[in-house]
C-alpha cells in the first residue's frame, strides 16, 4: 500500500511537471509592464537588505482584467510574497487576445543609494 502511493505521488508530481514545461509564457506588453511597475511601487526598497533583487513573475490576466499570479520563482521568500500581495488581483487595463495567455516577467528590484 506504502509502494503504491509513493507510485501515484510520483506520478502526479510527473504529470505537474510535464504540464509546466509546456508553458510557453510570454512577454507583457509596454502598458502592461508599465501598470505592474507603479502596482509593485518601491515601498519594499527601504526594508531590503542586499543591495538587488530579482524574481521571475507567471500570471495571466482574467476576463474581469485582473492579474492573477501563477508563480514567483526567487531566491527571497519575502520578495515573493511582496509581490504577491502587491499583484495577485489587482486590476489593470489589459485585455488578453487570448484566453488563458500566460506572461513572464521578470522582476529586478535595485535598491537606491
Amino acid at each position: 500500500m506504502k509502494n503504491l502511493k509513493l507510485l501515484v505521488l510520483a506520478l502526479g508530481l510527473f504529470t505537474l511537471n510535464a504540464a509546466a514545461a509546456e508553458l510557453n509564457p510570454i512577454s507583457p506588453t509596454t502598458e502592461l509592464r508599465t501598470e505592474m511597475a507603479e502596482l509593485i511601487g518601491s515601498s519594499y526598497l527601504d526594508d531590503m537588505q542586499a543591495d538587488e533583487l530579482g524574481a521571475e513573475v507567471i500570471f495571466t490576466v482574467n476576463n474581469n482584467k485582473e492579474i492573477i499570479i501563477l508563480s514567483v520563482d526567487s531566491d527571497n521568500a519575502s520578495i515573493e510574497s511582496y509581490l504577491k500581495n502587491k499583484l495577485n488581483y489587482k486590476k489593470v487595463n489589459h485585455r488578453p487576445g487570448n484566453p488563458g495567455e500566460i506572461y513572464l516577467l521578470p522582476v529586478k528590484m535595485v535598491k537606491q543609494l
